[in-house]
């Protein structure tokens, strides 16, 4: 994979016609975190946070898009552990993710102001032997090239329970429709664009169920899929930062204390994650698994944030002005910022659990 996209301008890699994300199918990628039972890798937290921040270093849109997919994936098996059994149409589904190099996107709720990633953002009504799905999600990475559209439901039963529902919807269902959204060249070969469900009708065989009896564990489950989320974005993130900093190195811009300093933050970065990476493999999980991620990923803004301002400064104006490369790197970085949750919209959950309390994220 590697030597396929660094045959490709790194303009063309970024351009929003680019075909990094059919690279990426072709050479496995989809099935990274998915277990070796159903033909994937099964990547542990440190090699699959290593792996994306390698994609994020030669194309920030294809390691920032592929984050959805993995942390779909994570969140699509975890979850049909807790069902009562697969039909055959789901199992065929989760045993093509890696050997047809399916395409995950997710119609979670990423994107909207104050909310968690993982609540709804689609309505699912019962409809005979399955749901009519109405709702969008925007921005939607993958849009152009999924396979597979997945969305959480909460379901109701007969007795006012409540249970949680994955939909498994095929990209190409009648009612789905793909609207331009992503106004900026910044990152646009993630195909981060508007996907629209207009009665979508999604019969029950390609519903993952649970009880409500499950609700422990669907918690569980959902602190697990955003504890991947923030591990997996923030390495990303941290891949192209690295490219930048590569460049001052090769050319050996500035003094030795100078490039030095820069190599340090990037590698302070990098150890921030891996250690998250390795406590969460080792066991960590809940609360202090998602308090780990955050930290990680706040201190790595701030770390990437001064090694972007020296990098672009030490690689010097003629550097800047003679290719977009150095602009664009740098402007692809500081899109970490905007991913949820926001620094400011946690900084009360995050001081209550420093002070001994449970950490919600709601």
């Amino acid at each position: 994979m590697t030597a396929a996209l660094e045959a490709i301008p790194l303009a063309e890699r970024e351009a929003a016609d680019s075909r990094v994300l059919e690279i990426f199918r072709a050479h496995g990628g989809a099935g990274l975190l998915v277990p070796r039972a159903y033909g994937g890798q099964e990547a542990d937290p440190v090699g699959a946070a290593r792996a994306q921040r390698a994609l994020g270093a030669l194309s920030p849109s294809l390691g920032v898009a592929t984050v959805m997919h993995h942390f779909t994936v994570a969140m699509l098996f975890s979850l049909a552990e807790t069902a009562d059994r697969l039909t055959p149409a789901q199992t065929k589904l989760l045993a093509s993710i890696a050997t047809d190099g399916l395409l995950l996107s997710s119609a979670w709720a990423e994107g909207r102001t104050d909310q968690n990633i993982l609540l709804p953002s689609v309505v699912a009504e019962p409809v005979g032997d399955g749901y009519r799905v109405n709702g969008e999600k925007k921005p939607c990475s993958l849009s152009r090239s999924m396979d597979l559209l997945t969305a959480s439901v909460a379901i109701t039963d007969e007795e006012g329970r409540q249970s949680l529902a994955l939909l498994l919807i095929p990209a190409d269902s009648p009612g789905i429709t793909v609207e331009p959204f992503w106004a900026t060249p910044v990152l646009a070969a993630a195909q981060s664009d508007l996907v629209r469900l207009t009665d979508v009708m999604v019969p029950q065989e390609l519903v993952i169920g649970s009880t409500p009896e499950d609700q422990r564990r669907l918690d569980d489950l959902q602190t697990a899929g955003f504890t991947w989320f923030e591990l997996l974005v923030t390495s990303a993130y941290t891949g192209v930062a690295a490219t930048l900093v590569s460049r001052v190195l090769q050319a050996r811009r500035g003094s030795e204390s100078d490039r030095s300093a820069l190599a340090v933050r990037l590698q302070a970065a990098v150890d921030l994650q891996e250690g998250a990476a390795r406590a969460i493999a080792g066991g960590v999980e809940g609360d202090e698994a998602v308090a780990l991620v955050l930290v990680a990923r706040y201190a790595t803004q701030d770390l990437l944030a001064a090694a972007v301002d020296a990098a672009t400064e030490m690689l010097g104006g003629m550097a800047f002005v003679g290719s977009p490369d150095v602009a664009y790197l740098a402007s692809a970085v500081r899109a970490l910022a905007f991913h949820p949750p926001s620094r400011g919209s946690l900084a009360t959950q995050l001081v209550d659990y420093f002070e001994g309390n449970p950490l919600h994220l709601s």
